[in-house]
């Protein structure tokens, strides 16, 4: 059954009402005061959440120019973990697997090689115990353990997807940060950020975040930081699809009316570039924003890359490592302060995508290495039209492909006796042959 034309007209007169109701001008307007006003010490009930660590400035990177440019970093690697996604069983189990890798660039094959990989598993019944140590496998190769995460009544599978994917990205880094020599860019945060935000989800699942289990996997990330800090090398996270709300929510409880559903709308309605009257440019720097004079958005520009100078982060899902947080109980050894996220904005008009690089307060309170990180991914990002190369290449490595996810199921079922527990939507989209 598909649409009659009659059908989509009637929705698109739909679209005519509500975008007439819409001024994007003034979303342009408060974008620009919230920029200056706000973002340079953003507070939330009195405390700072988000904090300019410099220089508050939008920058500009001709695309052509700066992806033939120089990276300041020449061996640079890339960590990333893969899953299956969770999944029930009839028998009330539910499993994840997460698989952990390591890419270099320039390539090195022996590392590529290395994996570590995890299962979780969540039981109804409180008897069952599925707890193993680590094993290696492939030569030594390849590391392996199950883990039996913490019985919840509710959010189950939420649960052995986080602790599957930081246990195994976490032990995989530590593990090997010693074959990092210049660079470790992870993909994704450089924090479990998932485990931090369940108090927000449910009181159930705050408290479980405080567990054993869960609380060694927040640890192996600040052995981590503390680990490369010993060693003098900087730690990085690229997040392709950042979810903050940090912004939005303190300007939502400061009484200022935000149109954004996130931050990442709100900083790239900041860094996009449209051509406007008189063939001046409205947002990506502040001397563009000064030159904004009509109330028409044009066609986007693509010529140049646009980006944020660094912001230090203390609200949301960053809180926890906030140098006045508690690590969920993690005991930290360097001076608190020292592991605070702090992140810039990168946006790429090619794509209309909008990224963000984290990394820890310990490598980014100097400015020269602050600079260094940013020429890096501005650079990465000009030349893949993407995630920087190393993060691409861990991606690839740690990616487990749709048939390889049912094919890995159907192994479990073997195993277990059981079959998957199917939905509807396993029928109607054909995830399950019946």
């Amino acid at each position: 059954m598909t649409l009659d034309p009659i059908h989509v007209e009637n929705i698109a007169q739909l679209a005519y009402g509500i975008g007439g109701d819409v001024d994007a001008t003034d979303h342009d307007d408060l974008a620009e005061r919230v920029w200056r006003e706000r973002l340079p010490e953003l507070r939330r009930e009195g405390r700072v959440v988000i904090e300019a660590l410099d220089d508050h400035e939008r920058r500009r990177a001709a695309i052509d120019d700066v992806a033939l440019a120089e990276r300041p970093f020449g061996t640079v690697h890339g960590l990333d973990s893969g899953t299956i996604n969770p999944t029930t069983f009839k028998n009330g189990l539910v499993v994840d697997v997460a698989h952990a890798a390591m890419a270099s660039s320039p390539t090195d094959l022996d590392l590529h090689r290395d994996r570590t990989i995890v299962a979780t598993v969540h039981a109804g019944d409180s008897t069952a115990g599925f707890d193993s140590e680590w094993t290696r496998r492939d030569e030594g190769h390849t590391r392996q353990r199950v883990l039996h995460v913490p019985r919840v009544n509710r959010y189950a599978e939420r649960v052995v997807h986080a602790l599957a994917l930081y246990l195994a990205e976490g032990t995989h880094a530590i593990d090997h940060a010693d074959a990092v020599e210049e660079l470790l860019v992870l993909d994704g945060p450089i924090y479990p950020k998932e485990v931090f935000t369940w108090a927000d989800r449910d009181p159930e699942l705050g408290a479980l975040a405080r567990e054993a289990k869960p609380r060694a996997i927040v640890e192996r990330y600040v052995r981590l930081v503390e680990r490369f800090v010993e060693r003098g090398v900087p730690l990085a996270g690229f997040v392709k699809n950042p979810a903050s709300g940090t912004a939005v929510r303190a300007l939502a409880r400061a009484g200022v009316e935000s149109p954004w559903p996130d931050d990442t709308a709100l900083f790239t309605r900041l860094l996009e570039r449209r051509a406007a009257d008189g063939g001046k440019t409205t947002g990506a720097s502040d001397a563009d924003a000064a030159a904004t004079t009509g109330r028409d958005r044009g066609a986007r520009l693509d010529d140049e890359l646009t980006f944020t100078t660094w912001f230090r982060s203390r609200g949301g899902a960053d809180e926890p490592m906030a140098a006045d947080g508690d690590a969920l109980g993690v005991d930290r050894e360097l001076d608190p302060e020292l592991y605070e996220p702090t992140f810039m904005v990168l946006y790429d008009p090619r794509t209309d995508v909008t990224y963000k690089l984290e990394a820890p307060y310990a490598f980014t309170r100097d400015p020269d290495l602050r600079e260094r990180l940013t020429r890096q991914v501005v650079t990465e990002v000009a030349t893949t039209r993407g995630p920087p190369e190393p993060v691409a290449k861990a991606d690839e490595l740690a990616r487990i492909s749709t048939r390889e996810k049912a094919a890995l199921r159907r192994k479990f079922e073997e195993r277990l006796g059981s079959d998957q527990q199917a939905t509807y939507d396993d029928l109607r989209w054909g995830k399950t042959e019946f």
